[in-house]
């Protein structure tokens, strides 16, 4: 199992809540696979009452799902549950591209830049789980500039449940060896940044979610 003891330094079950949902952030503990108590308090080095904590929390967060007599799993989602939270992500995402870009600093886009080129470099070297950070710390400095901590916290939640299927489709991408869709709107992204174009930079954001959007729709049934 890919979880290491963990030390003590804070609450134990802020840590065990912590690794689990860094080990399903990841792709170490994928959609579906069972939660088993006593093995993640084993892994871990901790008692059973911090892992059933932790689960619960992650059960309150949209990450688990407990079934009678089975106990929780990693929650699964179906197409038809990822293209309701994508249709989400594009309304909240877009008013957030249109709301921050006007108020980056230039200090910001130096770092949106800088960021970019973490993306390539992780890509180059296949490290999908260091791209989509890289991707969401880019699009989460754009959208905290929009002064709507709100909007930015309802994004990053949803991002947190559809990150399991982001970490699949990209690796996807590296493998087939073509990169550049998870580049290319990023790229054409930042030049919009750079321009402080708000209303491209929206229609962007707009356009990369309504491919991704496509994308869950041909795999609905008809």
């Amino acid at each position: 199992m890919p979880l290491s003891k963990i030390e003590p330094r804070s609450r134990v079950g802020d840590q065990v809540f912590e690794a689990v949902h860094a080990a399903i952030m990841s792709g170490d503990l994928p959609a579906g696979q069972r939660l088993r108590v006593r093995a993640l308090a084993e892994a871990l080095g901790t008692s059973v009452v911090p892992v059933r904590e932790a689960i619960r929390r992650l059960e309150e967060a949209g990450l688990a799902e407990a079934f009678p007599n089975r106990g929780a799993v990693v929650k699964s989602l179906t197409p038809a549950d990822l293209l309701h939270i994508y249709e989400v992500r594009r309304l909240l995402e877009v008013e957030a591209t249109a709301q921050g870009v006007g108020n980056l600093s230039d200090g910001d886009a130096r770092r949106l830049h800088e960021l970019l080129q973490s993306m390539r470099d992780d890509l180059a070297e296949h490290r999908v789980v260091d791209y989509l950070d890289h991707d969401e710390q880019m699009l989460g400095r754009i959208y905290a500039a929009s002064g709507n901590p709100v909007l930015v916290a309802s994004i990053r939640t949803l991002w947190r449940r559809c990150r399991p299927y982001k970490v699949v489709g990209a690796q996807r991408e590296v493998e087939s060896g073509d990169l550049s869709r998870l580049l290319a709107h990023l790229e054409s992204l930042l030049e919009a940044v750079s321009d402080k174009d708000a209303d491209r930079a929206a229609a962007i954001t707009a356009e990369s979610l309504d491919a991704a959007i496509a994308r869950i729709r041909g795999a609905l049934p008809e």
